[in-house]
């Protein structure tokens, strides 16, 4: 089912340049979607290191258990995606398809099973035969080239109305290092680890512990702080992959807080940060992006909560939709959050104009002056809960009446 393009889209696709190591191709399968690529083979030089963070579902996939298993080995040498089925919910059928898959990856040259990396989306509880992808990896691993990124970020989409992707250049040590991004998402989306599904790719020389710890970060700022819907997929996976071939590694790098990492740190921060508030923007049905900020909670973690109360609430989701400076609804949403604030403290600001403080409307306030906002695309949210100094920021859309027409008819 095809979607018009999110009126929030990016005008154009980014250019991403190559990264050392690592090659690319997609191909077109039918597992579900027709006349789109629908699976993705990115293959790395060996001794590429890898690192992980998956989601905290009770219910994850066959390919997400897959990927847990293989982060311990700190080393990759591919990974393969398919959109159209996630491989989720189906028992020893998706355990089967996840080796069968491997075994295949594995006859590439150097890349043994534990050496590659799966990934699946798409529709939850239908079985998914592997004889679509393995029957496509041979060709893909011939055809596969350095600037496929356009294809790549199209054959993990799913919902997804555009391909998303970010590209980054850093300073590490003496060497100028690059780092590119994809990443699909659109539904289903409330992260608790990462976000649907996100590859990275680097050609920085980093240790798997060093890597882990830089990507676990920049996932709690950025991808764990977007929502669309409130529901965390079966199958949220970030990878990173880093393939050191732009030189060699830093001696003596033990610790993410090293200075020499200072700006690789902030530049995979900005990466995935951009591609979170793609995902954010390209919510299904969206209209509206979001940023929510809440400050004077009792702590980080309990503003954070607060946030994702109200950029969760689908009254507010809606208001914003309508155009309807409802800030009663922003209270309700704090209040239900389960943490501490201070009713007769609370400021709420929309657009920058004070709407409500000490527990009350302010008395100055006069809609007007904030419906030219309302009617933007943009939209800022500041509520400050007046407990101490805790503060988070994060990001969401709207709700609309055609994210009810995407689900209704998801399967169709």
């Amino acid at each position: 089912m095809a979607h018009q393009v999110s009126p929030l889209a990016p005008a154009a696709f980014p250019e991403l340049p190559p990264v050392a190591g690592v090659k690319l191709a997609a191909a077109e399968t039918g597992i579900r979607y027709k006349n789109r690529p629908d699976v993705l083979l990115a293959v790395m030089e060996p001794g590429t290191a890898v690192a992980g963070c998956v989601t905290k579902s009770k219910s994850r996939s066959a390919p997400v258990d897959w990927c847990v298993e293989g982060l311990t080995g700190g080393t990759a040498r591919a990974v393969v995606v398919n959109s159209g089925n996630a491989n989720a919910f189906t028992g020893k059928a998706g355990v089967a398809t996840v080796t069968a898959v491997a075994k295949a990856a594995a006859k590439l040259p150097d890349c043994e099973p534990s050496g590659n990396f799966q990934a699946s989306t798409g529709v939850i509880g239908e079985p998914l035969n592997p004889d679509f992808i393995t029957k496509a990896l041979p060709q893909l691993a011939e055809q596969a080239e350095p600037d496929a990124w356009g294809m790549a970020a199209k054959a993990i989409m799913t919902t997804d109305t555009f391909p998303k992707a970010a590209t980054a250049r850093a300073k590490l040590g003496t060497k100028t290092v690059t780092i590119n991004g994809i990443a699909k998402g659109s539904g289903m989306i409330a992260p608790d680890m990462a976000t649907m599904l996100v590859f990275i790719f680097t050609d920085a020389a980093l240790p798997p512990k060093i890597l882990q710890k830089l990507l676990t970060r920049a996932v709690d700022k950025t991808f764990n702080c977007i929502t669309v819907d409130g529901d965390t997929s079966t199958s949220d996976t970030a990878l990173m992959f880093a393939t050191g071939q732009a030189g060699g590694a830093e001696k003596g790098l033990r610790t993410p807080d090293d200075p020499r990492l200072k700006g690789f740190a902030k530049a995979l921060d900005g990466l995935c940060l951009d591609l979170a508030q793609q995902v954010a923007k390209d919510g299904e049905g969206a209209e509206k992006f979001i940023e929510i900020s809440v400050t004077g909670a009792e702590n980080d973690q309990a503003a954070h909560r607060i946030a994702m109360s109200i950029a969760n609430s689908p009254l507010v989701k809606t208001a914003v939709a309508g155009e309807d400076a409802n800030w009663g609804r922003v209270v309700m949403a704090i209040g239900k959050a389960g943490e501490k604030a201070i009713r007769d403290k609370l400021r709420i600001r929309i657009g920058g104009v004070t709407v409500a403080k000490n527990g009350m409307r302010d008395p100055s306030y006069k809609e007007a002056e904030i419906m030219p906002h309302m009617k933007g695309r943009n939209i800022v949210i500041e509520a400050d809960v007046g407990v101490a100094k805790g503060k988070s920021t994060v990001w969401t859309c709207d709700l609309t009446h055609r994210y009810i027409d995407i689900n209704g008819s998801y399967r169709s």
